[in-house]
């Protein structure tokens, strides 16, 4: 396989992978195609290598660049947007899971402690189901919360070493 085709291939793998993440596909593209260049890139290379509107470039641009996965990088004496994207995976992975905490778990949680703050009423089977079910989900979602906080924390030789032990 040549470099051309494994760019490729690349690019179109990270954009399908990418969706599992809450990320649309030619979001994630784009952030692929700027994770393997060595250069930052303009909207107009973004655009003809991907072969996509400026629009979307740049709609696409401005989202990845909330999410804290790309930069805008501006040169003097130049009129022209370049772009770059963190090329550390760990990093990568690190954002995607901080960004998805905010804007999925941290919500639910909220939600989950305004409805754990509903008066019981005992002796009434549903509100006593309720309350139960909500206690119950509650556990689980702030554990996953503080397992996901940990990992956020935690150095990445420590979490692959943890990995080994737990396959072998």
């Amino acid at each position: 396989m040549e470099l051309v085709e494994a760019k490729g291939r690349f690019i179109q793998a990270w954009g399908t992978l990418a969706t599992q993440w809450g990320i649309n596909r030619t979001m994630a593209q784009i952030h692929a195609l700027l994770m393997i260049s060595p250069d930052s890139l303009t909207t107009e290379d973004l655009m003809e290598q991907l072969q996509i509107s400026r629009g979307n470039v740049s709609m696409n641009l401005r989202d990845l660049m909330d999410w804290g996965l790309v930069f805008k990088e501006l040169r003097s004496g130049e009129r022209k947007e370049y772009f770059y994207a963190e090329k550390d995976a760990w990093k990568v992975a690190k954002q995607v899971a901080k960004e998805r905490r905010k804007r999925e778990l941290e919500p639910v949680v909220k939600l989950l402690d305004e409805l754990k703050n509903v008066p019981v009423r005992f002796g009434n089977r549903e509100s006593e189901t309720f309350h139960s079910t909500i206690e119950s989900i509650s556990r689980v979602v702030n554990l996953a919360d503080g397992t996901l906080d940990a990992a956020m924390k935690a150095e990445e030789s420590l979490i692959l070493g943890s990995l080994i032990k737990l396959l072998r």
